[in-house]
Formats: structure tokens, sequence, C-alpha cells
């Protein structure tokens, strides 16, 4: 029996692109035979796969998945626009967020969870061959509550529960269901719109907050104001501060002269019992991902040997 040795597999890898793992599954089914393992992983679509994982995912889609009392959001990445309007990649995309919603919210387990005979890793690789795009399973989160109901949004869907933007938020009561789901899909509209930091001034990031006091404590400073007075002043900055960045002291898009816990007390009445936002989650498509610039001398140079 041939062993398969780390560098056979490294030097597999280099040559494909394709994943370590793959590699040595390849190397173990061709008996070590070099030729025979690249075929393989060709037959599998992993080589064409893993030769397009250099390039920057950074379009795709948004996922939600809600049952009941949990719910979860999912981004999946393509390189072009183009594809998010792939029947193919709209269901991968409905799929992932389906099994993240049984498994959880890891993407190391989502990967990993089976769809049948295959992982979720070996769907994406499938769809990667078949569309000839790279693609991936960026990130994933959930929500959940006690008792009470998640409340979903999407934004610019393209099918239903998948989009260019998704937001879910956990609502904590023992009203009625179909009125706690109803406020809060407003409520995740507001949150999509609004792009708040926290539900409330205590969720926020001391740091943040120690930074914007003290923004707050230099401008008024240097406007000559005496200390007495700057502790006081930077108290109502904060205060405006907080109506800013803070879901429940901002004012409610649907009504702007409450705000959003006004508009939720008011609520209560309606779903029949108290409301509590326990968390919320908005997944913009892309953010945070850098795009490449080719830079297409570098690239002829690079190619030639020819440093620049």
């Amino acid at each position: 029996m041939t062993q398969i040795t780390a560098q056979m597999v490294k030097d597999l890898r280099e040559m494909t692109g394709a994943g370590m793992m793959d590699c040595k599954a390849a190397l173990g089914e061709a008996a070590g035979n070099v030729d025979a393992a690249v075929d393989w992983l060709r037959k599998k679509g992993l080589s064409k796969a893993a030769k397009k994982a250099d390039r920057v995912a950074a379009e795709g889609l948004v996922g939600l998945a809600v049952k009941g009392t949990k719910g979860v959001v999912v981004e999946v990445n393509s390189e072009t626009d183009f594809v998010a309007r792939n029947d193919l990649f709209q269901g991968l995309v409905k799929m992932i967020a389906n099994v993240a919603l049984d498994v959880g919210a890891d993407v190391e387990k989502i990967n990993a969870a089976k769809t049948g005979s295959k992982t979720v890793a070996e769907d994406i690789s499938e769809t990667i061959a078949k569309i000839g795009e790279n693609m991936n399973l960026r990130r994933a989160a959930g929500v959940s509550v006690g008792q009470g109901a998640i409340g979903a949004y999407v934004h610019n869907a393209v099918i239903d529960g998948a989009g260019k933007m998704g937001v879910l938020i956990g609502l904590e009561s023992s009203g009625k269901a179909d009125e706690l789901v109803a406020l809060g899909r407003l409520v995740a509209m507001h949150v999509a719109a609004t792009n708040p930091q926290a539900v409330d001034p205590s969720g926020l990031d001391p740091a943040v907050v120690k930074r914007e006091k003290d923004v707050l404590a230099d401008k008024f400073r240097a406007q000559g104001k005496p200390a007495a007075m700057i502790e006081k002043i930077v108290e109502s900055g904060l205060k405006t501060y907080y109506k800013e960045v803070c879901l429940l002291e901002q004012p409610y898009i649907h009504d702007d002269k409450k705000s959003v816990a006004q508009a939720m007390k008011e609520a209560e009445g309606k779903v029949g019992a108290p409301i509590k936002v326990t968390g919320f989650l908005r997944y913009k498509l892309g953010e945070g991902v850098e795009k490449q610039e080719s830079d297409f001398a570098a690239e002829v140079a690079a190619a030639s040997g020819v440093k620049s």
C-alpha cells in the first residue's frame, strides 16, 4: 500500500489549488498516483473550484430562516451579482440557511453538516464547478428567545428569505405570537434602515462610549467651557448620541414622533403582554469585505519574472 506523505499532499495542492483534505483523499483513492489524483479531483469538480478560491467573493446573498422562537441569518458570497440571480445559487443559499437553523450558526458545523449523502461544503464545491465562480459561506449568526417570536426582514429580496440585507430581532413575550411576528417585522425594517449598534446603552462597547465622551469633552474644552460645566454638557451630548445608535432610543421610522421603546410599549396592548427586545442581527451583503483591484501591469511583470 502506497504511503501518502505530507509532501505528496502539498505538491498536489500546489498543482491543483484544491483543499488539503481533498488532496489527501484524492491520493488515497489513486493509490499515490498523482495524475490519477488530479483526474479524481477534476471529476469531483474540486480542482476547478479550488483554482478559483483566490478570487474575491464579495457579492452573493444574505439568507434568513426562522422557525418558532429561533432564527438564523447567513451570508453566502459569490464573485458577481449575476450569480445572485442564478436559481442554483439561490437554492444553495436557502438550503444553507435551513441547515444552519438545525445545526446552529457555526460556519464549520454548517459546512460539515450532511445534506443527504453530501456535506454542505461539498454542495458548495459542486455549485462552484457548475456555475464557474468562486463562492463561500462567509458567516452565520442566530437569534432565539425562550418565549415570544423572531421578527425578520429581507431588504432587496430576490427570493423569499434571501436578498442584499437580512435582519432578525428577538422579541421576548408571552403575548400573541402572530402580533409579535408582525411587530417584529416592522422593527426589523427599522433596524435595516438605521443600523443601530446596540439595543440600549448598556449594550454598547464601553470603549466606544468612553471615546465619545472624550471627543465631546475635548470639543467643549476647546470652546473654553468651564470644567464644572463640561461634565453636564457631556452627559447631555451622550443622550443625543444614544438616540442615534441605540435601537430603543432611536426615533421610530414608522412614526418618528415616538422612540422605538415608546412604539413597542404601545404595541403591548395589541400583543397582550409586555415585550422585551433580547437582541438583533443585521447582515448587509459584503460589509467588511475588501475587493481586490487588479493591477494588470504587475500581473504581467510577475508572470514574466520581472520585478516592478
